[in-house]
């Protein structure tokens, strides 16, 4: 197979998942204008570009903006990604926040970094987004961030959540979508090298090893070698939900549940929580 043809197929397989999660959860509508969180690295660079093809044939009109943040890390390449957008005509706004003096200076020497940088970057997109009339953000997130999430937050914080596919802001002013949902890391990795985008490293981050993040990420990676399909059934899982059979009495009382049904277990039938959710309304 040429590289031509590669890129071909990863391209319909990616559209295919971009489109299956924008028409699930209702993602883009009508005069959308959408911030496109361009960070320089893979996924966000393949993110922008399969937004950028969809916003030509697609059935409703919406705008694409693509954004950076230079957060003032020192030796941040950014004149590489202004050059990448520019050369392609693409409407594009980089933005100058100095958030690595406050990251390094709040954060004790060994910490990690990521929680508090994410959380101003977060920030400044949400308030850029109000500000550039933008109705929606775009974030690069795919289907191994969502099943790593899963895990983080079942191993070390005790719940069961993953990272919800559009989300409101607590101020109610923007929306956050994530229309790589359904892709995978690896099938993106190689689409951005046949592309071959100008990546930007972080070396902020990439410069600590023992994130709790990389231990599951290489604790999937480990399982899907042993058991291939592994993380394809973990996001399966997410979509197939079984709630009478999780032990959040809460979420038992919202459904109106009051008993399991012995005839979905022994069959292994399953109950979607969607389902479910449309019998109450």
């Amino acid at each position: 197979m040429t590289e031509l043809d590669e890129r071909a197929r990863l391209e319909r397989k990616l559209n295919r998942a971009l489109g299956r999660a924008i028409h699930d959860f209702a993602m883009i509508e009508e005069g959308d204008r959408i911030l496109c969180a361009v960070s320089g690295g893979k996924d966000s660079y393949s993110l922008h570009h399969l937004l950028v093809d969809l916003q030509r044939r697609a059935p409703v009109r919406f705008e694409v903006l693509a954004v950076n943040i230079d957060q003032g890390h020192p030796g941040y390449p950014g004149h590489l990604l202004e050059n990448y957008m520019r050369e392609r005509g693409h409407a594009f706004r980089m933005v100058h926040e100095d958030t690595y003096s406050v990251v390094t200076e709040k954060v004790p020497a060994g910490k990690t970094y990521c929680s508090l940088c994410s959380r101003l970057r977060r920030g400044i997109l949400y308030t850029l987004a109000v500000e550039l009339g933008c109705t929606k953000i775009a974030l690069g997130h795919h289907r191994d961030d969502a099943i790593t999430t899963l895990l983080l937050n079942l191993v070390f914080s005790g719940q069961l959540k993953a990272m919800p596919p559009k989300l409101r802001s607590d101020d109610g002013r923007n929306t956050v979508i994530r229309p790589l949902i359904y892709c995978a890391e690896d099938d993106l990795a190689r689409y951005s090298e046949l592309l071959a985008f100008p990546i930007l490293p972080c070396d902020l981050c990439g410069s600590q090893e023992n994130l709790q993040r990389k231990a599951i990420s290489r604790l999937l990676a480990d399982l899907d070698a042993r058991h291939p399909g592994a993380r394809n059934n973990m996001l399966a899982a997410l979509t197939n939900v079984r709630p009478s059979h999780l032990l959040d009495a809460s979420l038992w009382k919202s459904l109106g549940l009051s008993v399991a049904q012995d005839e979905a277990e022994e069959s292994g039938a399953t109950v979607p929580l969607a389902s479910l959710l449309r019998g109450q309304g």
